[in-house]
């Protein structure tokens, strides 16, 4: 199994039955956020916030309790990986589902995003294609009892 295309399982939160997924977007370039939102919509799920750092990313998180959170590495405020320890480390957004961007995909860089609680990792630059793809495979997961 490819380490970027790995998935452990462990997702609670999850969409109504019949909803639409909600998903928060973090990145701190304006165009990728903008790119990462319509690949998010294309999938169709629902954007319910797209944040430019870790910081406001992590803020919207614990208002807006999104099923997905696809969140970039590299931002400032806090980073993709401290974002996503903090979710898991949350009992309201431990179950959100979380998929890593970002431009560093050694073995290594990956298993640390899957270590820091990630369900999925995608390098950068990626397609509009891979990335949809990629958000309605977390978004159809079934929760994990």
């Amino acid at each position: 199994m490819d380490p970027a295309q790995h998935s452990p399982g462990g997702g609670l939160a999850g969409p109504v039955p019949g909803g639409e997924v909600r998903v928060l977007v973090a990145d701190d370039e304006d165009d990728i956020r903008a790119l990462v939102c319509l690949a998010v919509r294309k999938a169709g799920c629902q954007v319910v916030a797209a944040a430019p750092d870790g910081t406001a990313a992590l803020e919207a998180a614990r208002a807006e309790l999104p099923d997905l959170a696809v969140l970039d590495v590299s931002m400032p405020g806090a980073t993709g990986l401290e974002v996503c320890e903090a979710l898991r480390s949350a009992p309201a957004t431990a179950g959100t589902r979380i998929l890593l961007l970002s431009a560093g995909a050694s073995p290594d860089e990956v298993a640390r995003g899957l270590a820091a609680g990630a369900d999925a990792y995608l390098p950068k630059p990626f397609t509009v294609s891979g990335l949809v793809r990629q958000v309605r495979a977390l978004a159809v997961r079934e929760p994990v009892a």
